[in-house]
């Protein structure tokens, strides 16, 4: 695949084929991170949707002196936020089967399920800012440095609110005690 500064000059030039490919290359990170933030496949489709047609039409706004997919990610955050303040809904967040450790019997898919909504809804419970923090390292694995172009802020801060967000989310599970060895799954 081609590097995504060339395919954004081809696509400046009016190579929509070359917007396919950068589409292809990551709508399954941006409809992922929209997954984690609402919880909800229907909307995640529709967002990660608005996020590429909004990419599209600012192209020309990107300097090559960071990275596309930062550009990108700093486009889908600002939607995804502005999306759930418009709607004003609880946020739902859907960690997914990727948490099951053992599945080899009933007894340990339900004791695994149970973790996973007990994790969730602490994950829920973050401020904001730090529950975007923690998604963006833990479920998009991306580094501090990331992160802080994403969101523009410095990345001592990012670092501060990961911090935070590990520390709030080990107190509550050791203090509920759903946590059990749940707390090792983020490194927290």
């Amino acid at each position: 695949m081609q590097d995504d500064t060339e395919l954004i000059k081809q696509v400046l030039r009016g190579n929509d084929v070359a917007y396919s490919q950068i589409i292809d290359k990551y709508k399954q990170k941006i409809y992922a991170f929209f997954y984690r933030m609402t919880g909800e496949q229907e909307d995640s489709r529709d967002l990660t949707q608005e996020v590429f047609t909004k990419a599209y039409f600012h192209l020309q706004s990107y300097t090559p002196t960071c990275k596309f997919w930062t550009w990108l990610y700093r486009i889908a955050y600002n939607h995804c936020i502005d999306e759930l303040r418009r709607r004003k809904k609880t946020e739902r967040l859907e960690l997914g089967e990727a948490l099951l450790t053992d599945r080899s019997t009933p007894e340990s898919v339900y004791l695994a399920k149970e973790r996973t909504a007990a994790l969730q809804a602490h994950v829920l419970a973050l401020p904001e800012d730090y529950r975007t923090v923690f998604l963006l390292r833990h479920t998009q694995q991306l580094s501090c440095q990331e992160i802080s172009e994403i969101l523009d802020i410095p990345v001592n801060l990012v670092q501060v609110r990961l911090h935070r967000a590990r520390k709030k989310l080990r107190e509550r599970l050791l203090a509920n005690k759903e946590g059990g060895a749940m707390h090792e799954v983020f490194d927290i």
